[in-house]
């Protein structure tokens, strides 16, 4: 049989190389930009959350009383 050559080796030297070199291309955002960005997304949860509740509630009251439940 033929000798193969083992360059598994160099493919992840290089591999991790390429990924330092991309992660230098990142531009990472500022504490402010992330603080604001995190405000944002909790209240919109709340927000959504608070709706979905309240639909709950009143679908299942008018529910309830449309079929004679309670």
């Amino acid at each position: 049989m033929g000798d193969t050559v083992n360059n598994e080796g160099a493919r992840k030297k290089s591999f991790f190389r390429g990924l330092k070199a991309e992660f230098s291309k990142i531009i990472w955002p500022s504490k402010e930009t992330v603080m604001k960005q995190t405000a944002a997304v909790m209240s919109a949860s709340v927000a959504l959350g608070l709706i979905i509740a309240i639909l709950d509630l009143v679908i299942g009251f008018g529910l309830s009383s449309i079929l004679g439940l309670r």
